[in-house]
């Protein structure tokens, strides 16, 4: 019977941080990216330490070559001088540098390999990376439309419709607006007699209320005396 109890408590416990996990899953998938991330540049620093470290081991396998050649050159001037004892030391000066020179290159070897295996599985990581932050601002936009989907099918659509609707006679009282003003406006000029002097002096009835451009070229020309 503990056995079971035991089974059950657990699986509820399961049960209960799956359901967790899904109700926190978008924050949750970007501490995991950041994470992620983290870890990549980390890598990217290992990688650069281990160039660094293959360009100095490169630097004293040169170091080391130059120095064998120059001794080389100097055992065989020693040689040629009948001095075999200092052409001996030399020798043995060169044979621990050959020694040097191997191991420096075997070293080379290994970080190169070292270093190309890094490389690749940086290169790999960080496409990883790339769609997964690709993938979190996906989820994040699809979490804000399904929220909005709530919204729109809850309460939210009966406002909606109501905003529509208050649209509506919003613009329906607006042109009756217009139309009322409108009316106003020309019910005015037929009561007022200004407006009727005006309409009946448009109309050729009676003297014109404004002067034309024909009236004021006249007075001007009347103005004009003849010369004598």
């Amino acid at each position: 019977m503990f056995k079971l109890i035991s089974i059950l408590l657990r699986g509820r416990a399961h049960d209960a941080g799956e359901a967790f996990a899904d109700r926190h899953a978008v924050p949750l998938l970007s501490q995991q990216i950041r994470d992620a991330a983290q870890s990549i540049q980390s890598a990217r620093r290992s990688v650069a330490v281990a160039i660094a470290q293959n360009e100095q081991e490169k630097g004293q396998h040169a170091t080391i070559v130059a120095r064998i050649a120059d001794l080389e050159n100097r055992a065989t001037a020693a040689l040629t001088k009948g001095n075999e004892g200092l052409a001996r030391e030399a020798a043995e000066a060169i044979a621990f540098l050959e020694a040097e020179r191997d191991a420096s290159e075997k070293a080379q070897a290994q970080f190169t390999a070292g270093i190309d295996k890094l490389k690749g599985i940086v290169r790999a990581s960080e496409a990883r990376l790339q769609a997964l932050q690709r993938g979190e601002r996906l989820a994040r936009a699809t979490e804000e439309a399904q929220k909005l989907d709530v919204v729109v099918a809850g309460p939210g659509l009966a406002t909606l419709d109501e905003a529509e609707e208050t649209l509506a006679r919003l613009r329906i009282r607006q042109s009756q607006n217009d139309l009322t003003a409108a009316a106003l406006k020309e019910m005015e000029g037929a009561v007022r007699p200004a407006g009727i002097i005006e309409k009946l002096a448009n109309a050729g009835c009676g003297p014109a209320l404004h002067s034309s451009a024909d009236d004021v070229l006249a007075r001007l020309k009347s103005r004009i005396t003849p010369a004598a």
